[in-house]
């Protein structure tokens, strides 16, 4: 039986890799790109610009796609949570269940209604009025990712909750709220979004560049943008992951020593730990937590000093355009940032371990009660719904990158299209006629 309680414990815990990572990655180019979008149409809507309205509509749709997929593995994710962890929500559901309840009304319902407002509004809501539905969508994104964070903050800092009858109760919401944990990891995980999306939109134009798009103006702009966008937020993330390594060595001594390979604290640790909650390994998996940090450093390494160099190339039109090389660098350099992610989301999660809900509940007596071979077949159908999702997403996306801003459904003017005779060919209006090229 104790072997069987092992193996479940094991499956339950990849599983809830699996799903929360990769939506993780979903989110965080969601995350960049709504906000990229949002600046993109309050230029457009200030200015009047012909290329800026074009550039929103190309980007809001590849932000629309990927946000499309990214709630389904959400709710993937949630339902897998419910399935695998119901000893987490017996003991800390009065904590957590409020912050999880938020998120989903925010998400759900408001960020989902305005989305709707925005991608049907085109041509029929006022261009100010439009702009403010972006702009809801962005900051209740934001507050969605707040929200998680904060659940997942109280996961890693415990704070502002009292125990009853071995049950965790909320006792301080303003402490919860503002939790060390939650607030250096939002920070790092917004601006973390936005360089993801940096590196997504310099790789989409450097492709369209290199292989001399007649688009060579639009893509020229959206490429300024992704590095101008990529540099400043690199060096936001690394502030804020400083800061975050900074409070471990207070919040989490044990994550701490073993990312510093500091083995005489790790042995007194170990032994305060034991005298304080019993015998039990308290120490993480080194090969995890600090592998999780090196990959996450390394690739974050290389990220600021390739932002850096772009940085100063995007001021020069012949690299822009010209300079070969740097989009080839461009394109096989967008899956760093998801790297990276996934490196720093190993690291702070496998660090806190064995614990489930830090110095309060242990990981083994969070998990559900279920047979080896149910948690079995709960994980080979979670991976390959998720893996479907991935491919799905990855397929969507790079179609609709490689066509290009002259075939964009999203802010498409039906009346136009049904104005005109269809022996004429397709409506052509000054916002998709593309540019001659010269270079």
């Amino acid at each position: 039986m104790e072997s069987d309680a092992s193996e479940v414990l094991d499956l339950a815990r990849l599983q809830f890799a699996l799903t929360a990572g990769g939506h993780f990655l979903f989110v965080a180019l969601t995350l960049g790109l709504v906000t990229v979008v949002a600046c993109l149409q309050t230029k457009a809507t200030v200015g009047g610009g012909e290329l800026d309205a074009r550039l929103v509509r190309f980007w809001g749709q590849l932000y629309v796609v990927n946000y499309a997929v990214g709630i389904m593995t959400g709710i993937v994710m949630e339902f897998q949570f419910g399935l695998s962890w119901s000893g987490l929500t017996h003991h800390a559901g009065n904590v957590l269940g409020a912050t999880l309840a938020v998120e989903t009304i925010v998400a759900f319902f408001v960020e989902s209604t305005f989305l709707g407002l925005w991608i049907f509004g085109w041509n029929r809501m006022g261009r100010w009025a439009h702009l403010a539905a972006i702009w809801i969508v962005t900051l209740t994104a934001y507050a969605s990712a707040y929200w998680i964070l904060v659940s997942n903050g109280f996961l890693n800092n415990p704070v502002g909750h009292r125990v009853e009858d071995g049950r965790v109760v909320l006792a301080d919401p303003v402490a919860v709220l503002t939790n060390p944990s939650a607030l250096l990891a939002f920070g790092h995980v917004l601006a973390g979004a936005l360089l993801t999306a940096g590196f997504f939109m310099a790789a989409v134009s450097a492709y369209h560049l290199f292989r001399r798009t007649p688009e060579w103006v639009f893509f020229g702009r959206s490429l300024r943008v992704g590095v101008f966008l990529a540099f400043p937020a690199a060096v936001v993330t690394a502030v804020f992951g400083g800061l975050q390594l900074g409070s471990i060595a207070v919040l989490q001594p044990v994550k701490s020593a073993v990312f510093r390979h500091d083995t005489a604290e790790l042995a007194r640790l170990q032994a305060e730990l034991t005298a304080r909650f019993g015998p039990g390994d308290y120490i993480p998996s080194e090969a995890w937590t600090r592998g999780g940090a090196l990959v996450m450093l390394i690739t974050f390494a290389l990220m600021l000093y390739f932002t850096l160099a772009g940085f100063v190339l995007a001021f020069f039109r012949n690299a822009v355009f010209r300079f070969r090389v740097w989009h080839v660098a461009l394109i096989a350099a967008a899956p760093l940032p998801y790297l990276a992610m996934i490196g720093g989301w190993v690291f702070r999660e496998a660090g806190r371990q064995p614990w489930v809900v830090y110095g309060l509940l242990r990981t083994e007596d969070a998990v559900s009660d279920l047979s080896p071979a149910a948690m079995r077949f709960s994980l080979v159908v979670f991976t390959a719904l998720y893996a479907a999702l991935v491919v799905l997403n990855a397929w969507l996306l790079v179609r609709h990158a490689r066509r290009g801003p002259g075939d964009v459904a999203l802010g498409r003017d039906e009346r136009a299209d049904a104005d005109t005779d269809p022996r004429d060919g397709p409506a052509v209006g000054p916002a998709d006629a593309p540019p001659a090229p010269r270079y």
